[in-house]
């Protein structure tokens, strides 16, 4: 099975670093023109330098998922300048640097803003290309989840594991919403990534025993890599998932 995705237009958010970094990286290598986003202006310039010494196809752009004028401006940007958008990758989110504590001890600024960055962002992008997928009759949306939408998050963070739950109802409702037009919508719920600051604290934070511990319960017994969930991305992007949708993917080295 060969996957190609030559004249696809992708935008995959989140591209800065990890998880979305590999997705946007793995595009351009396989043909498509990507357009990477993220509010990491710096971080997301070095993943469009990455891309250039292979194929130079990765576009970064700069872009608050929080804010749906944003959102639809960088969706007309992207339709004026390619003329489509084929696929939609929505990984922007994460804890913002917070820890977990006692619900009682939770602000609603810091509740608003994890739900804000990784629900409302996959809702307001989705929201955005499903215009242009519409006139197209094709499309291909995949959410990133977390084993914390699936189960109970590691952080102890509520609003994160919330979020990440809602992330794949979201991806059931539009997947029958959009069906008709020829648009799916899937999501993959990855396990522990070491992939960027905030995982790096997590992981140090757990010691020597809680490192023993969490990767003892991984039925492959290792962690799992950024590199590791990409094939799952690219399965629901590409023309051999056509009738997949709806589906939420755990690719966690089994738990």
């Amino acid at each position: 099975m060969q996957i190609r995705f030559d004249q696809r237009v992708v935008i995959v958010t989140g591209a800065a670093h990890g998880i979305g970094r590999a997705i946007a990286l793995a595009f351009a290598e396989l043909g498509a023109r990507v357009i990477g986003c993220d509010l990491l202006a710096e971080e997301l310039r070095e993943t469009e330098r990455m891309a250039a010494t292979g194929s130079s196809r990765l576009t970064a752009r700069p872009l608050d998922v929080t804010s749906r004028d944003a959102v639809q401006a960088m969706a007309r940007e992207t339709l004026a300048t390619f003329g489509r958008i084929d696929i939609l990758v929505n990984d922007a989110g994460g804890v913002l640097g917070q820890v977990g504590r006692p619900l009682e001890e939770v602000s609603e600024s810091d509740w608003g803003a994890i739900v804000a960055a990784n629900l409302d962002g996959a809702f307001f992008c989705s929201q955005a290309v499903a215009p242009a997928m519409k006139a197209a009759r094709y499309g291909r949306i995949v959410n990133i989840s977390s084993g914390a939408g699936l189960g109970v998050s590691l952080t102890g963070i509520q609003a994160y594991a919330a979020a990440k739950a809602g992330q794949i109802g979201l991806t059931r409702q539009l997947a029958h919403e959009l069906g008709s037009w020829g648009i799916t919508v899937n999501c993959v719920a990855p396990g522990f990534v070491r992939s960027n600051p905030s995982t790096e604290r997590q992981w140090e934070s757990y010691g020597d025993e809680g490192q023993r511990r969490l990767v003892e319960a991984i039925a492959l017994r290792r962690l799992g890599t950024p590199d590791d969930i990409v094939p799952g991305v690219l399965y629901f992007a590409s023309e051999f998932a056509g009738w997949t949708t709806g589906q939420t993917l755990a690719i966690d080295g089994g738990r």
